[in-house]
């Protein structure tokens, strides 16, 4: 856990690490051989855990940090492109906050670096930051090199900078949010739809690759959920099955503990992606249904935090 100390000659106050009880990562490599060995893998469970989550001063990110502490994880670190909003809920929740841009690979590495440093391995790593920009084909190549770098390239940081170290313990867990996007699609902006399909192909990669070397990967996929980008729903659709920041952590919370790679807050979009596999251009014909409404009610170009 985290705890506060005052320097003797500055009287300053700074966070150190303090072991959590019986601390799960002891003796870490003979733990997992025998797992491995019984294939007795345990539940991933939150409690006593090193997090970090990124984009995590609001929103899902926000949600996932308040219910991590409820969770009584070990430390919490917040990052996000709103320092002070980090630090804030830091300071709220316990733990530490840092200004991360996540489409910087330095600013990503340092995140893992401080972690390391002030509370040691990470066990779950939450990459949870994402942009929404309206646009098609057309967009500028600007916008596309934006939503591209956190979308996406946020994730491929991430991966690079923890995954050495987790793959030398034997064990680790990434949570990727990627959105329900991932799965079908996004009418009214291609840049949302086509970051995250890749964000997605990511995450499945990296589950195939890494898999049996002890890493976890789940992909956080939902649909509408009330933050501010719920805006961008112009057909109502979202809106009508919307559910709360809370209810995503909650479902993150189950779906960690069954090590799930899909958790799906809207148990719908499993049915959806089954029917686009099922008969793709049946699919096809009821999105162009839907981007009839969204041509119906256009909303002036923007850009969101998830």
């Amino acid at each position: 856990m985290l705890i506060e100390q005052q320097d003797a000659g500055s009287g300053a106050r700074k966070l150190q690490s303090r072991p959590c009880a019986e601390d799960p990562r002891a003796d870490h490599r003979g733990v997992v051989l025998i797992r491995h060995v019984v294939g007795m893998i345990a539940e991933m469970q939150v409690r006593d855990k090193v997090v970090v989550v990124t984009g995590g001063a609001h929103g899902i990110g926000e949600a996932l940090a308040r219910r991590f502490r409820t969770e009584q994880a070990c430390a919490i670190v917040i990052a996000d492109l709103d320092g002070a909003g980090a630090e804030k809920l830091a300071r709220e929740i316990g733990g530490f906050g840092m200004r991360v841009d996540v489409s910087q690979e330095s600013e990503v590495r340092h995140l893992v670096d401080e972690t390391l440093k002030r509370v040691g391995p990470i066990d779950l790593f939450c990459s949870n930051a994402g942009i929404y920009i309206e646009g098609g084909v057309n967009a500028g190549d600007d916008e596309w090199a934006r939503i591209r770098g956190v979308n996406v390239m946020g994730h491929v940081y991430a991966a690079r900078a923890i995954l050495p170290g987790m793959l030398a313990r034997g064990e680790g867990y990434l949570l990727q949010t990627v959105s329900a996007a991932g799965l079908l699609t996004s009418p009214g902006s291609l840049l949302y739809a086509v970051t995250k399909h890749a964000a997605l192909a990511l995450a499945e990669w990296i589950a195939i690759t890494h898999g049996d070397a002890g890493i976890k990967v789940s992909a956080l996929c939902p649909m509408g959920v009330r933050t501010e980008m719920l805006a961008h729903d112009t057909t109502g659709a979202l809106a009508e099955s919307a559910v709360s920041v809370e209810q995503v952590a909650d479902a993150v919370i189950a779906g960690l503990a069954e090590e799930r790679f899909l958790i799906l807050p809207h148990p719908e979009v499993g049915e959806y992606f089954r029917r686009k596999a099922n008969d793709y251009d049946r699919w096809l014909h009821g999105m162009r249904r839907l981007q009839t409404q969204v041509d119906a009610h256009p909303v002036a170009p923007a850009t969101k935090p998830e």
